[in-house]
Parts: C-alpha cells; structure tokens; sequence
C-alpha cells in the first residue's frame, strides 16, 4: 500500500467495511452523565439500543475534539513503516478535529520530510467523512498517491451530499442550533426539519415540514434530484435508533437508483447526542453543494 488512510470514531463505519477496506480508527471519547466512554469506532459493536435510550432518559452528553498528541500517536508508526498517510476528519465547520489534525502533520513533515500526511475536511459528519474514508481506500487501490488522493478528494468533498432530519428538537435546542422557542413551537406544532451540511460545512436548515413523513418525503425527492451515478456509488444511511424509518428510506431510494453498496447503521455516539433519538440520515454523491 502506497499510503495508509485514517478517520476517526466520528465516521460511523462498520467493522466489517473497516477491515474489508483497512482503514484505521482513531477513538473518540465522551462522557455520558460524567461516565468517560472510549469509543472505537467499529458500528457493529455499538450498543445503539441503549445509548439512545439513556438520551430518551435525559443523560447529558458531553464530547472533546481529538487533540494534536493522539494524531501524532497514530500517523507516526505509519511514517516509520514508510507509509504516507491520509486523513479524512469530521467537518472544520463543526469541530477542531481537523486542525489539530493538521497541526500534527505539519509537525510530521519536518521529522519526516520524505513522507507525505494529508487531511482532508469532510465538510461533514458521521458517514460523510466515512464515504470519503472509503473513497480513500479506493483510490489507494486504484494506485494513487497519498498526494493525488488528497487532491482527487479535497474536489470530491463538494459532492458529498449530507441531508438528515431529526424527531426530538430538544436536542438541536442543547447545541444552538435552534432556539428554545422554535423548539417548543416546533414540537407543539409536529414540525420536523430538513438539515444539511452546506459548501462550508456547517449544519444548517434546509427546511421545514408537518411531521415525519413528509420530511423524509423531502429527503428521497433530494435524492431523486441531485444523486450523480449511484448505481456505482456507496450510499450510506444512518439513525438514531429507529431501523425500521432506515429500511423505509433505502428501500424507496433504491426504487430510484439502487446504490452499488448501500450501509445502513446507527449514527455514532459522538455527534449522536446532538441530533438525538429519531434522527435519520441520508449521504451520497450528487451534484456539488455548491449549486443547491
């Protein structure tokens, strides 16, 4: 391998496509009513039952960003085996992960001046830097070099379409993301909110709509409109504990375009506790978050 590619726990992938496509996880860790919790990152052994219980009980969630010293811990052996690195973070417009990731490689680049370390800004979270991690992988097969990745990756960012909705507005009301008023109309009201990570990779409002339906109506008619060649794309879905709305949702997006591999799997404990119990995901590739 020309270059060995890194996430973090952030990523929500399985550990079935970790393994199948080795990529290395960096862990991320939370507390969860002051309880420190380490996690992995491999989805298949998360426990997405009772984590979204214990938010449905009101636990407090609490994360920390990745810092400079454990990226330094993980791309060092790399580099020591001769390896370059690739490293594709949770977006810069809702976390310092990424540069404290680029901190440490530009630490690396004067120990190791013959390798190469390059980060690529997801724009997003959960499996959109995922996507991407496994887009990484591919390109690895395919040859390329750390260096004509990150660039093939740093344009395909722009494409990497991220459109979710959420059942419980109290948790967007805990971020910010709305205030404690709309939250309160909102769930008086049945309102449920499209989202979406735009060109700057942040999480913004897309939309408004009267319950869950019809909010999930609006992210496959997305779907329907903006996904380029998703016959021979992954498609990936995650959710807040509710399996059934996932199956519903990959089963009418396959009547459109059938992925060439699609992932289902619970949204991963570290953005989790911002979007709460119910919230349901879509990401693909399609045209360029620039033009929607």
């Amino acid at each position: 391998m020309s270059y060995t590619v890194f996430t973090d726990a952030c990523s929500n992938l399985p550990g079935r496509l970790l393994g199948q496509l080795q990529i290395k996880v960096l862990p991320c860790s939370y507390t969860l009513d002051g309880e420190e919790q380490v996690f992995s990152g491999d989805m298949d052994s998360f426990d997405a039952r009772g984590y979204y219980d214990r938010l449905r009980q009101g636990a407090e969630l609490r994360t920390s960003l990745l810092n400079t010293q454990l990226f330094l811990d993980h791309f060092r052996p790399a580099l020591e085996q001769g390896q370059d690195v690739v490293y594709v973070g949770l977006s810069s417009g809702v976390s310092g992960t990424v540069q404290s990731a680029r901190m440490a490689a530009a630490e690396l680049a004067e120990e190791f001046p013959e390798r190469t370390v390059r980060v690529v800004d997801s724009l997003g979270a959960s499996l959109g830097p995922g996507l991407l991690a496994c887009r990484a992988a591919d390109l690895r097969l395919e040859g390329k070099t750390a260096a004509e990745a990150g660039e093939l990756l740093d344009k395909e960012v722009m494409e990497l379409l991220q459109f979710f909705t959420v059942d419980d507005l109290s948790f967007l009301k805990r971020t910010g993301r709305v205030s404690g008023a709309t939250a309160a109309i909102g769930t008086l009201l049945n309102i449920k909110p499209l989202l979406w990570g735009d060109a700057t990779g942040h999480i913004v409002a897309r939309g408004k709509y009267r319950g869950r339906k019809k909010a999930m109506d609006a992210i496959v008619e997305l779907y329907r409109a903006t996904a380029v060649d998703a016959q021979n794309r992954r498609v990936a879905i995650s959710h807040g504990d509710c399996p059934e709305d996932a199956e519903a949702l990959a089963e009418r997006i396959c009547e459109i375009a059938k992925p060439g591999e699609l992932i289902i799997c619970p949204h991963e404990p570290f953005t989790g506790g911002h979007v709460g119990p119910g919230m349901l995901g879509l990401y693909f590739f399609g045209k360029s978050r620039k033009t929607l």
